[in-house]
């Protein structure tokens, strides 16, 4: 593990190769699971004040759902999630026409309608955070359907950090992965 300042990378996520294969799982991680994605109390007040310029690009079910029950809804540990349609598939999913789950959010950003990229958990994954003990524990959360970006990224040769490297900017700073990456060819060597 390294830790820096706060913040410990596990080995799990330092020896983890990955790049995802959107066209093999068409975006699963967004459809499945038992909660929605994981949301920092900022991006709840974000998200709100951005409705109405995501809402064109989300499904109708999807549109229900937040109107029916709000933006966010809580996981069996209490933590601010995004709301599900039908206790499956994320509200801001919509669908590609090639069957492919992408994020609302995302969409309403890259059309320059909004300046939130979309949940920062959403942007890591498959890294999640986790706060213990004062510390930021930066795991590697494996679920099968991530088989083929795993096997991808270890065919290429990809780290994880790599490949995650602009959102671990966002959340982290440039400062902190300059120092993550020193800190990984110190080990190395």
């Amino acid at each position: 593990m390294i830790i820096i300042d706060n913040v410990i990378f596990t080995d799990e996520f330092l020896n983890a190769r990955f790049c995802c294969r959107l066209s093999c799982c068409k975006g699963e991680c967004c459809v499945a699971g038992d909660a929605g994605a994981p949301l920092e109390p900022e991006e709840v007040g974000i998200i709100e004040e951005n409705i109405e310029e995501i809402k064109p690009y989300m499904r109708s079910e999807g549109i229900s759902a937040i109107e029916q029950n709000d933006i966010y809804d809580y996981d069996d540990e209490g933590n601010m999630v995004t709301q599900l349609v039908n206790n499956e598939e994320c509200a801001f999913v919509y669908f590609h026409e090639n069957g492919t789950a992408l994020c609302a959010i995302e969409k309403a950003y890259n059309e320059g309608k909004i300046d939130f990229w979309k949940p920062i958990s959403c942007h890591l994954y498959p890294i999640r955070l986790v706060e213990k003990d004062g510390f930021v524990h930066v795991t590697y959360h494996e679920w099968s359907v991530c088989v083929p970006a795993k096997r991808h990224g270890e065919k290429e040769g990809i780290p994880l950090y790599k490949f995650l490297k602009q959102p671990m900017i966002r959340r982290f700073g440039e400062e902190m992965y300059d120092r993550l990456l020193e800190q990984i060819n110190r080990k190395s060597k």
